[in-house]
């Protein structure tokens, strides 16, 4: 490594920063991006695609600098990864009373939805590549589907980074795959859930909200222009005259970073079975939970907070969506064009099905405000979820975000967890086996659901009441 290649990558990501502030200015002043609420990383990484050496070759730099680009989100989405556990607190404290207390109960049943619906997508996504036959397919071709919609953007350098340990030479078709249904997703959803919520609210299925919402112009443009109204990045825990807040909980992560890759090295170096093949953003994950447990225990846990650690590990995958799509290989997608458009299709509509059918039976209070938002997270990423529901609760005077936050943490530590084991089914066992397995543990985590709704509200609840003008909350 020179300083000369240093300075490269610098400027390659100066490309990537400015087009990141061009993606900013049109979904600023354009309405169709403001409508679908596509992100500023989404803008400018299809424009910095379409003038790059991919489409029209118009911009004056070098091509390798999108070489590297193909190859920065597999790196970014470690520290990303890594980062989920750290300052991960399960629980939501003292109820201020018997009801909220009743609506906290339904944490459980959600993350049985929310895992179910995830599992489920890979089980669409395999089950179209069976029934394509696997003609002209690659091997993992249909993972993409529960990468992009549940994962987003930044999860799609995942499975590009797990494909490329594997030394499989489709891994940045792959890529580019997930980064399609990715996008596919995040517009879909949002647009599937705008579209729910003003039929919700019009037959009395929204607790708060008794007429279509005008959607707040901050949220439509993407920043709030009145200081007095701008929300706070999180606490200061730590005092800029030792080191700052935010490169305090950038080390944290960069330490379990570091860590991981010496793990994993050793790992391979003693050929140890099974932990030699495993990931290296998945042992990111086992030693945040280590780092974290010991600053619980030595009760300094107070110097992390919470949304601090989420906007630098959010910093990291703007740069890992933008990078991912500017090097989306767009000639060897489009060969794939037709079964990705077949599984997004199947994918929203079992999407969006299992989630209001069985949240609306398993959820007591605000079902379908906690089901909007984990339409969100299914669909995009968990912000998206955040959007759909403050349309329909722009108070957030409900419980909602708390167990749709809760339940999120736990899903996604789930969800990457078996992440592996779904890469690994369709190469072992064939992508029709890979859909079976995927089905009946996507019913098991549903079945798991109306267990604990059971358990939790009583066998007297049977759900939510459908006739018009009962709220979701039990009232008229």
């Amino acid at each position: 490594m020179t300083s000369a290649l240093l300075t490269d990558l610098l400027k390659s990501l100066g490309l990537l920063g400015a087009f990141l502030l061009i993606g900013v200015f049109l979904r600023a002043k354009v309405k169709a991006f403001q409508k679908t609420f596509i992100p500023a990383s989404v803008i400018g990484g299809f424009l910095l695609l379409i003038l790059g050496p991919q489409c029209f070759n118009v911009l004056p730099v070098p091509s390798e600098w999108f070489s590297v680009y193909s190859l920065l989100p597999g790196v970014l989405i470690v520290p990303v990864v890594a980062a989920v556990p750290l300052g991960l607190r399960i629980g939501g404290g003292k109820s201020a009373g018997g009801e909220n207390a009743s609506i906290m109960k339904n944490i459980i049943p959600l993350i049985g939805v929310g895992l179910g619906v995830s599992i489920l997508q890979f089980a669409v996504g395999y089950g179209v590549h069976a029934g394509f036959g696997g003609e002209g397919l690659y091997d993992t071709f249909g993972i993409e589907l529960g990468i992009g919609f549940v994962g987003g953007h930044g999860t799609a350098g995942t499975l590009g980074n797990m494909l490329s340990e594997m030394n499989l030479p489709y891994w940045e078709t792959a890529q580019g795959v997930a980064t399609t249904t990715a996008t596919f997703g995040i517009v879909g959803g949002i647009l599937i859930g705008i579209a729910l919520i003003n039929w919700a609210a019009r037959h009395g299925h929204t607790a708060l909200l008794k007429k279509p919402a005008d959607i707040p112009e901050p949220l439509r443009v993407g920043f709030e222009k009145d200081i007095t109204k701008q929300a706070s990045c999180g606490r200061e825990t730590t005092m800029s005259s030792s080191i700052d807040t935010f490169a305090f909980h950038s080390a944290l992560i960069f330490v379990a970073c570091g860590l991981a890759y010496m793990v994993l090295k050793a790992a391979k170096a003693f050929s140890i079975p099974v932990l030699s093949s495993i990931s290296v953003w998945a042992y990111g994950m086992i030693v945040m939970f280590i780092i974290w447990g010991i600053m619980c225990k030595l009760k300094i846990d107070y110097l992390v907070d919470g949304k601090v650690k989420s906007k630098v590990s959010s910093a990291f995958t703007e740069f890992a969506v933008i990078a991912a799509i500017a090097s989306l290989p767009i000639k060897a997608v489009a060969a794939y064009i037709v079964p990705i458009l077949i599984m997004v299709v199947l994918g929203y509509i079992v999407t969006t099905g299992v989630l209001f059918f069985f949240c609306k039976r398993f959820l007591k209070g605000y079902w379908f405000e906690q089901m909007i938002g984990t339409l969100g997270m299914s669909t995009g990423v968990f912000l998206t979820g955040v959007l759909l529901l403050r349309i329909c609760d722009p108070e957030l005077e409900s419980p909602a975000l708390a167990n749709y936050s809760l339940s999120y943490t736990v899903t996604s530590v789930i969800y990457f967890a078996l992440l592996n084991m779904f890469i690994n089914l369709p190469i072992n066992l064939g992508a029709g086996m890979a859909a079976v397995i995927a089905l009946v543990l996507g019913i098991v985590c549903l079945a798991a659901g109306g267990i604990a709704s059971r358990v939790c509200f009583g066998k007297s609840f049977t759900g939510n009441s459908t006739a018009k003008g009962v709220g979701a909350n039990g009232k008229v």
